[in-house]
């Protein structure tokens, strides 16, 4: 069967063809679906952290005009009981976050359900709760801040697991991984070393605030369930939600044609969306609607969990590392767990003889965390590249001159050989066009008009994930079009666009020629879109099917030819598959002030073949401008005697604006050689914001001379010394 591509559609800038519908609005999201007879849905939310409702009073809700029904443990729907507790709403009186769903009104507006929710009285049973997760005496999590601090992991516990048949063990990452050493080897390697680093770093909570909500529709015909829902993957949605209703796959269908943005919290099913299904269960005939308000997203769609990061390195004099430990705690949820994986890049990055990495969950009365755009890597990165810089700093050596000479002959973690590693190319390339070699090493020596000014780097990587289980179909209409189905999704990447593109040179004909359908699970399969996995393996399946249907019905086909094709094997199981990248920023921080501006970023990257250079800089672009946010701004604040995020608005949270944006730019590598399948392509939408943040923090002790390990970097950093 032949799959190769053909034709000029690949690699050429083609405009979003999305793009004008979304601008005249005629693109339909979840929410504005058109629907017989819709109903709406507004929750009512616990105010306390842990504990049990032992009163919940619906008459004033219930006797409104225009409310259909309220909803609580009392009286609602009977769920299978599939062990994930965020989604189980409903089934008992426990509150385990504040924020959690305890009822909900369905009325004949979205006004009157608001209204009728705020009627509802609750009394409750408060229980004990801990929320905290803050650095203590001795850089770990505070263990005097509140009663009942979940047990963490212990020393010995890790030495045993590390100890065992695999030699690693760490909570939410894959077994089998080779044996690292102990902690005393660490700490001999690290007093036997000439210069060493051994700092913590932290990253507080982030959110996703995607422009549209996380919105759900769901109606019922019979026994099967439909929803339109804001989703990053439609098949693992419906493989979620169908057995919580004791339905198999195929009796649900998700529809989900466009996504405003979702950033890794649209990966999973969301207690809306389940919320929603109940209530029109109950409403024979009436679909119901429900979307969160920005404030309800800060405790129900999920986000990045903070971090603690102990990073020790250890040296010879030429900066040639001997030893890298770094042990990570990460906030997780009483809840659902979930491990963040932020000591995995440490892992793979650079050659050390000495090894070693933890990672720990902090189980805490809070809301579940979830995917965020580079899930580990990004806050995994920011430890380890500014403990880089001070270890470059300790030896007075280059940065980028450090990082070529810990530069690995084979795969640290695994020892693979890269499939791709051109990590030194992409530190040159940014070098030369940052003119880093200009630049005076000194600290705060640059004082222009009132403002320090520093340039830093750092390092970006992010694996290389291939998802084969991606099936594409294609036909031939009539009118000389091919219909080309797959339940991709569109998540504001170029989706559309990238695969119509794919599909063109594989078959071999004007773009104008294909027609997509995607984001429905009653198409072919598709995985989700996350992990930077979409497009090469959707465009592989595409590329399979349109090989096979030119080996079927040639190059005239009749109308009505069709054929199903799933994506190859790549059968690389042999090699290490990673991006890389390099980001460059240029930082003022205020004299007076300690107002700190990124005037300058450039970001440097290794993705093999890009099959659309507009969209490909907008993702990158994208990526680094929420490292800028991610430096700068993003910052959950937890109060931890209500359990509660205090600043969960869009006018206490703050993210990058127009005004926090200047020269920024980015650019890649040309690899048409890369051994990557048909395509010649590897993900390339979260490394953008991998290494953003460490590169704008050590920008910034360039400039300043401070030492900035915590972020986001606020004003106070920097004033002791502006």
């Amino acid at each position: 069967m032949s799959t190769g591509l053909r034709g000029q559609s690949v690699g050429v800038g083609l405009g979003r063809l999305d793009g004008v519908p979304k601008v005249r609005g005629t693109a339909r999201y979840a929410y504005e679906q058109p629907v017989p007879q819709p109903a709406y849905l507004f929750p009512v939310q616990a105010t306390i952290a842990r504990g049990t409702v032992v009163r919940i009073d619906t008459g004033a809700a219930e006797a409104l005009d225009g409310v259909l029904i309220v909803l609580t443990h009392l009286n609602a729907p009977r769920l299978v009981d599939t062990k994930d507790q965020e989604l189980l709403v409903l089934q008992s009186a426990a509150v385990g976050f504040r924020g959690q769903f305890i009822g909900a009104v369905v009325a004949e507006s979205s006004e009157i359900a608001r209204h009728a929710a705020g009627l509802v009285e609750v009394a409750y049973a408060p229980a004990p709760h801990n929320s905290a997760f803050s650095v203590g005496e001795h850089g770990y999590v505070s263990t005097g801040s509140a009663p009942g601090l979940p047990r963490q992991v212990s020393e010995a516990e890790i030495e045993a697991a590390l100890a065992g048949e695999h030699g690693y063990v760490s909570p939410g990452s894959a077994p089998g991984l080779p044996r690292q050493v102990s902690e005393a080897e660490i700490k001999a390697a690290l007093a036997s070393a000439s210069t060493a680093v051994d700092q913590t770093y932290t990253t507080p909570p982030e959110y996703h605030v995607p422009m549209e909500p996380h919105t759900s529709v769901a109606i019922w015909n019979g026994r099967i369930l439909t929803v339109y829902g804001s989703s990053q993957g439609v098949h693992s949605f419906r493989a979620s939600l169908a057995p919580l209703f004791d339905l198999e796959p195929d009796q649900v269908r998700v529809i989900s044609p466009y996504v405003g943005g979702g950033f890794g919290s649209k990966l999973e099913v969301h207690a809306q969306a389940v919320l929603a299904a109940m209530a029109a269960r109950e409403l024979p005939g009436r679909a119901v609607k429900v979307a969160l308000t920005r404030q309800q997203m800060f405790s129900l769609s999920g986000y990045r969990p903070p971090t603690i990061q102990h990073v020790r390195l250890g040296a010879d004099l030429d900066g040639t590392l001997t030893a890298v430990a770094v042990d990570v705690l990460e906030q997780s949820s009483a809840t659902k767990e979930f491990t963040e994986g932020s000591d995995g890049p440490a892992r793979m990055m650079y050659a050390a003889p000495q090894r070693r990495t933890t990672n720990r969950p902090v189980v805490l009365d809070v809301p579940v965390p979830t995917w965020m755009r580079a899930p580990g890597t990004c806050p995994g990165m920011f430890g380890l590249e500014v403990a880089m810089d001070e270890l470059a700093v300790a030896c007075a050596v280059d940065p980028i001159a450090l990082r070529v000479r810990n530069e690995p002959q084979v795969d640290p973690e695994t020892g693979q050989p890269h499939a791709s590693r051109h990590l030194l190319d992409c530190l040159q390339l940014g070098a030369e066009r940052f003119d880093w070699d200009h630049r005076d090493p000194t600290p705060r020596a640059r004082l222009q008009q009132g403002w320090w000014s520093g340039t830093g780097v750092a390092s970006a990587t992010h694996p290389d994930w291939y998802e084969p289980d991606n099936t594409a179909r294609i036909c031939f209409d009539a009118d000389g079009t091919y219909i080309v189905q797959i339940a991709a999704a569109e998540i504001g990447t170029g989706s559309w666009t990238a695969l119509t593109q794919i599909a063109a040179e594989a078959l071999g004909c004007p773009v104008q020629c294909v027609r997509m359908e995607i984001g429905d699970s009653s198409l072919p399969h598709a995985t989700n879109a996350g992990g930077s996995v979409g497009t090469r393996s959707w465009g592989a399946a595409i590329a399979a099917a349109a090989g096979a249907f030119r080996d079927q019905h040639g190059a005239d086909p009749r109308p009505g030819a069709e054929t199903e094709a799933q994506a190859p094997e790549l059968n690389d199981d042999h090699l290490s598959r990673h991006s890389f990248g390099a980001q460059f920023a240029e930082v003022r921080v205020n004299a007076d002030t300690g107002e700190i501006r990124v005037s300058r970023m450039l970001g440097v990257f290794s993705v093999g073949r890009v099959i659309n250079p507009v969209t490909a800089r907008s993702q990158f672009i994208g990526g680094m401008t929420m490292g800028i946010g991610m430096a700068l701004h993003e910052h959950g604040v937890m109060d931890p005697r209500f359990g509660t995020i205090v600043n969960h608005d869009f006018g206490d949270y703050h993210i990058p604006t127009c005004a926090d944006i200047e020269d920024i730019d980015a650019i890649w590598l040309e690899e048409p050689e890369a051994p990557l399948g048909a395509l010649g392509a590897r993900g390339l939408g979260e490394i953008g914001i991998v290494g953003a943040a460490a590169a704008i923090a050590n920008a910034a002790y360039h400039a300043t001379g401070v030492r900035a390990r915590n972020l986001p970097l606020t004003l106070d950093t920097f004033l002791s010394r502006a």
